[in-house]
């Protein structure tokens, strides 16, 4: 197999392992999302983290594959290299991307569909899609846009070049630079905290964050508003106002 899922801490680590440069062909997109799926439906993972190897996280798509897909392959692909990722944005838990060496294409759109980039300060991201004649295709130019904002993603889509960590760090493409030989660690150790949160709560934050952003101001008011009331149905919210009241903030463990 090219991808991976290991459990350990309520942590689900989806791992690419298609050495030398963990290239995204068809077989390993599909499996992607296979172990997001599984990751998703598992009560004992209530975090994710997504990471390649030590010198890359992913160097992008498989070249050669994808030289040899004519305009009707790729018409009916192309779907499905969307989709294989957006199940990976669409993990109802916090997922971090753990971003070591390249992180490139197809790599680079992988690690955008992650709620927080933790990036070894050996990381280089970009969209190199425009040097091959092409444009990002697995959610680069609406992620990325997104997530710097419209003008920097066009300056790194247009001219495909890479950034480094510091850079990726100014820019908000990544959220926190370590060293490399800490990434994993610290990755891990971000989604082992949050596994110990609220699930439900978890899972209303990321939806309210996400499906709000899709949309105009007010209605996702009223999606903030709707998961904020259906959460004092939970059993963690009685937790966690109990825990406050009688020991104090901070304190609450949760099932």
């Amino acid at each position: 197999m090219t991808v991976h899922l290991e459990v350990a801490d309520a942590v689900g680590t989806i791992r690419l392992d298609r050495p030398p440069m963990n290239a995204l062909d068809v077989a390993t997109q599909d499996r992607i999302k296979e172990l997001a799926q599984e990751a998703t439906a598992r009560d004992d993972i209530r975090a994710v983290v997504v990471r390649g190897s030590e010198k890359v996280f992913a160097a992008g798509a498989d070249i050669k594959e994808m030289q040899a897909m004519d305009h009707a392959a790729m018409v009916v692909r192309a779907r499905a290299l969307q989709d294989s990722f957006t199940a990976v944005a669409r993990i109802p838990k916090p997922v971090i991307a753990a971003v070591s060496g390249y992180a490139l294409g197809g790599g680079c759109e992988l690690a955008l569909c992650a709620d927080i980039r933790i990036a070894a300060d050996n990381a280089k991201l970009g969209q190199p899609e425009i040097l091959l004649g092409l444009i990002p295709g697995a959610g680069g130019t609406q992620r990325l846009a997104r997530l710097v904002g419209p003008s920097k993603a066009k300056d790194l889509i247009f001219t495909g070049r890479h950034v480094r960590a510091d850079e990726a760090l100014t820019i908000g493409l990544v959220d926190q630079v370590v060293p490399a030989d800490e990434v994993f660690t610290a990755a891990h150790a971000y989604a082992a905290k949050l596994a110990q949160g609220p699930s439900i709560a978890l899972r209303a934050a990321k939806e309210s964050v996400d499906a709000g952003l899709e949309t105009d101001l007010e209605t996702g008011l009223t999606i903030e508003r709707n998961w904020f009331a259906g959460l004092f149905a939970t059993a963690d919210r009685e937790t966690g106002m109990r825990s406050f009241v009688e020991e104090g903030p901070g304190k609450a463990t949760f099932a």
